[in-house]
């Protein structure tokens, strides 16, 4: 345990061999983690609480703590021993957490960390008087160190005999301080220098004015980064998956199987798969950006911006962890005081741009975008991709301002706090855990939920299969293999589901096609883009690369008329971005507020806000272009 980016979850991931997540403001870590760590006498289990400034829980995250510490709470498990983190640069705030941790009683180490961060900022500290002073066991470890968590971990052996202090520290505030300040000069503690390189670049970073271009500016060059050096990687992907559907309908003699193989499992799980680059650019840069201590800044821009909304200004942590997935967004609010405040966030967490809108975004812009528009170095696609993300974060703060107003007033305000923590170079370990963990769990999606959904949408698309007096009836020759796809498709059970909902999307300009995508999107957005493939292959299986370019409304008014015209790709575009479409996120969010009434309310009104939104886009981007 220790306080809010003092190293604790970087020495349990070191100890146990997992990859916790870390970062570098409060309320990221909000729940436990458990490992096991090998020492002399045998396998230790380790567990990393959330970030705390005090066992007086102000906040859920530090309530956890203080449950797993306190004696008197009832709970099956006690922890044998304590490991308290300090930083070394802040010691003296630390040590007001650690005289709290010490009058429990249990046999505690203290473990300072950043020593070399205080060396190169010329204090000083003398760990061995430090022990003297505290009673208890005082490591100290740099950063990247393996020599001394091996050295912890042999420590940890020997937990249940630790020393404890022969008299505990004071309770009382004011003798707290004192006690605090004898220890400090008996350690001989000196306070490092300011961090001036920091200070400078903060200078800038968190200007009102020129950290908040800054801030557009790095975001805007991140999805160009995302789609021009993800673009030939696509590529080879996307050779793969055609090398491998071109193997099968070659070797596999049975057509049906060979349908169910190349369009459903291959055509479907690759058109998804072919965004993994993407995915792993997007977590690639966030966490270049979490290493360097850049995202606390531009946590701290934003939440003036928060403030300005009259939001708790923990909500931005809550909506920053939601680019990556809504799911740990929703569990961040566990960091606000406000019940209230904590739901607001809750429900408008999901606007946030998720990962899984991207494979999305990425097909949609390219049918309406050519990827040669450019405004001299800046490509059009990446402003496009801004600008989603963009209104989604919008869209996010808006919402989460009205239901804390509609919910009644905020409750207890208590003051926030955000740490800067120094620059420091991105640990590569921690940039290809987390790479790897969001890759991994794109994966075993793509394994389960959208395979599933692949073939179960395949098999709807092609069944039931028409006949040969069927065919005859309407016209059509058996040996045509285009024109009988098109009328499998057009009389299959998705097709018959399309054709239903029919008036419900028609005036955002979705046709019975798009319309299954959509609903086969509730499972899992991605999972739309694997549909529009498997579509376009029942169109199109001469040529189902290009199918969705070239295809056509089929029936109506606009029969004859390209399907993906600008403003239905743009009411698209618009209605991902506000609906909730992901069962895992409403799952969790019952979870959270221990009922279903608010993922259906949730459901509803971004349904209906993706609705509204959608089709004012279509009717504007229809009379202007």
């Amino acid at each position: 345990m220790g306080s809010p980016n003092s190293g604790k979850s970087t020495l349990f991931n070191a100890l146990s061999g997992l990859h916790a997540k870390t970062g570098n403001y409060p309320g990221v870590t909000v729940t436990r983690y458990e490992g096991l760590t090998q020492t002399p006498a045998g396998p230790v289990i380790v567990e990393d609480l959330p970030g705390a400034y005090s066992l007086d829980p102000i906040s859920p995250d530090e309530q956890v703590v203080d449950e797993v510490l306190d004696p008197d709470c009832d709970r099956p498990t006690s922890p044998d021993a304590v490991l308290a983190t300090v930083d070394a640069t802040t010691l003296r705030r630390s040590l007001g957490l650690i005289a709290q941790v010490l009058t429990i009683g249990l046999p505690t180490t203290v473990v300072v960390t950043f020593t070399d961060e205080l060396a190169r900022r010329h204090g000083r500290l003398d760990l061995v008087a430090l022990e003297r002073a505290l009673g208890v066991p005082v490591r100290g470890i740099a950063a990247g160190d393996p020599r001394a968590v091996g050295e912890l971990r042999e420590h940890l052996t020997h937990a249940r005999h630790w020393p404890r202090p022969v008299i505990p520290p004071p309770t009382d505030p004011d003798e707290v301080s004192g006690w605090i300040s004898s220890v400090l000069a008996s350690a001989g503690y000196r306070v490092p220098d300011l961090d001036t390189r920091s200070q400078k670049i903060d200078a800038v970073l968190l200007h009102p004015v020129w950290g908040t271009i800054v801030f557009f500016v790095t975001m805007f060059l991140f999805f160009q980064v995302i789609f021009t050096v993800a673009a030939p990687l696509q590529d080879l992907v996307q050779s793969f998956f055609d090398w491998l559907a071109g193997l099968v309908q070659t070797y596999v003699p049975d057509s049906w199987l060979t349908g169910l193989l190349s369009q459903g499992i291959i055509g479907g799980v690759g058109s998804v798969l072919v965004f993994l680059p993407q995915i792993a650019l997007l977590f690639i840069v966030i966490s270049l950006l979490e290493g360097t201590g850049y995202m606390s800044r531009a946590a701290f821009l934003m939440d003036r911006v928060m403030a300005r909304a009259g939001l708790e200004g923990r909500a931005f942590v809550a909506l920053l962890s939601s680019l990556a997935c809504a799911i740990p967004g929703i569990m961040a609010t566990r960091s606000l005081p406000s019940a209230k405040d904590r739901l607001a966030t809750m429900l408008s967490a999901p606007l946030m741009t998720c990962s899984a809108r991207l494979p999305v975004y990425v097909m949609l812009i390219s049918l309406m975008v050519p990827a040669d528009v450019r405004f001299g170095p800046i490509g059009a696609q990446g402003g496009v991709m801004f600008l989603l993300y963009l209104g989604g974060a919008i869209a996010s703060m808006g919402t989460a301002w009205f239901f804390s107003r509609v919910t009644g007033r905020r409750q207890g305000q208590l003051p926030f706090y955000m740490e800067m923590p120094p620059y420091r170079l991105p640990r590569l370990a921690t940039v290809f855990h987390a790479v790897w963990d969001a890759c991994a769990a794109f994966l075993r999606k793509m394994t389960t939920i959208i395979l599933g959904a692949t073939i179960v949408l395949w098999l709807l698309l092609n069944l039931p299969t028409p006949s040969a007096a069927q065919l005859q009836q309407a016209g059509i020759d058996p040996a045509d293999s285009g024109a009988v796809a098109t009328y499998t498709l057009d009389h299959s059970a998705a097709g018959a589901i399309g054709h239903a909902i029919e008036p419900v999307f028609e005036p955002l300009g979705f046709d019975w096609r798009i319309n299954i995508g959509v609903i086969s999107s509730l499972s899992a957005r991605e999972t739309f883009v694997a549909t529009m493939g498997q579509v376009a292959a029942a169109s199109d299986p001469e040529n189902p690369g290009t199918a969705l370019e070239t295809m056509t409304v089929d029936h109506g008014p606009r029969a004859g008329e390209k399907l993906f015209t600008p403003p239905v790709v743009g009411s698209l575009m618009v209605f991902f971005m506000f609906a909730l479409q992901c069962i895992a996120t409403m799952a969790v969010m019952r979870r959270e507020t221990g009922t279903w009434k608010w993922p259906l309310i949730a459901w509803v009104y971004m349904f209906g806000l993706a609705w509204v939104m959608s089709f004012l886009t279509h009717l504007v981007l229809g009379a202007v272009l």
